[in-house]
């Protein structure tokens, strides 16, 4: 399915990008800016905007703050997740936390699942 989007998440997706999070800016300015495959950040799609979206290994990056944690949260993140593998994008989440206390570690993981996304799909 190709990917689509609502026109008036734009001008929200420019709001955050000019708002973000300290933990999207690290993650963004220090890792995936500069990343060998293309990265964009507060990426319109569909009826949502996501963090971190790359084209190329069809994957979207979430940064999750503590409103994420409440039962409410959790089930419209499972809710985004599915609407998104409708688009054949793989979805996968960060903490705040985990960017905060292990960003290395964050790093490396993104940097293996593209590598192992872009491999699968050359075979």
């Amino acid at each position: 399915m190709p990917l689509r989007y609502n026109g008036k998440n734009i001008t929200f997706a420019r709001s955050l990008r000019k708002n973000a999070t300290p933990q999207e800016n690290r993650l963004w300015y220090r890792f995936l800016r500069g990343y060998r495959v293309r990265f964009q950040r507060q990426r319109p799609i569909g009826e949502f905007i996501a963090d971190f979206y790359c084209h190329r290994a069809r994957l979207v990056i979430e940064v999750d703050g503590s409103q994420h944690f409440s039962e409410e949260g959790e089930k419209y993140d499972a809710f985004r997740t599915e609407r998104l593998a409708e688009y054949d994008l793989q979805v996968i989440r960060f903490t705040n936390r985990q960017i905060d206390e292990n960003f290395y570690g964050v790093c490396e993981y993104i940097d293996l699942v593209v590598k192992n996304i872009l491999s699968a799909a050359e075979e």
